[in-house]
């Protein structure tokens, strides 16, 4: 069973598409997506669900778009609190956050706050999240750590730099599956992914049901995981 599942929540758009709905519709109903994922991780044991939620890329689309997925964050946060209390979910939010409107901040903050005694699961929100740009954060932290003596260059290894990311407390991807059948990482924790097992499928977020999880672990645990070697 994978510890650490990492999802990219993709085809919320193209679902409401095909069913001539309005694409907040399709961010709508990944909420409630994400709520059955959430729940499939505390029956099944898995600790740890890193779901991408909003890129840095992600601002170049419709400003009314984008005004909408803001007031779906502050929703999430404030109407998903009950539900993830009682799966014990510990909610972490990854990604440049702070840079969201003031309302979205404050509703991510309480949630942070308010689950934080949680220890059944705990789902990593990627919020204006940009893989390459954790990257080049933690280059400049460690950059700053051998400028003021506390690290030897000499000693940057592949600890090292997992230390200096987002999700330096967690432990690496098991499994990334990526709903909407795109077959790309989107600058998606690109360091973190280097031996994940990768699952792609057809469908589309807002029709990823528990039944398609289980699809995903099935496939995940017959694999032999190699680690680069043979």
């Amino acid at each position: 069973m994978p510890v650490h599942v990492a999802i990219i929540m993709d085809g919320n758009r193209r679902w409401a598409r095909e069913r001539h709905l309005p694409a907040v519709e399709g961010h709508r109903r990944g909420i409630a997506a994400l709520r059955e994922a959430t729940r499939f991780c505390k029956d099944w044991g898995i600790s740890v669900l890193t779901v991408y939620g909003f890129s840095t890329e992600n601002w170049k689309r419709d400003p009314r778009e984008i005004s909408f997925l803001m007031e779906l964050c502050v929703f999430f946060a404030r109407h998903e609190l009950a539900e993830l209390q009682r799966n014990g979910v510990r909610v972490n939010v990854i990604g440049d956050y702070r840079a969201l409107p003031p309302a979205c901040v404050e509703a991510l903050d309480d949630l942070i706050v308010a689950t934080a005694a949680n220890g059944d699961v705990v789902l990593n929100l990627a919020v204006n999240y940009s893989a390459r740009s954790e990257l080049a954060n933690a280059a400049r932290a460690m950059a700053r750590d051998v400028l003021e003596g506390v690290l030897d260059p000499a000693a940057i290894d592949d600890a090292v730099i997992s230390s200096h990311l987002s999700t330096a407390q967690f432990p690496d991807p098991d499994l990334l599956i990526r709903p909407g059948g795109e077959m790309r990482l989107s600058n998606f924790l690109l360091y973190q992914l280097a031996y994940t097992e990768l699952w792609v499928t057809p469908t589309y977020w807002p029709a990823f049901s528990r039944e398609t999880f289980a699809q995903a672990i099935v496939e995940f645990q017959s694999r032999q995981r190699r680690f680069g070697g043979m």
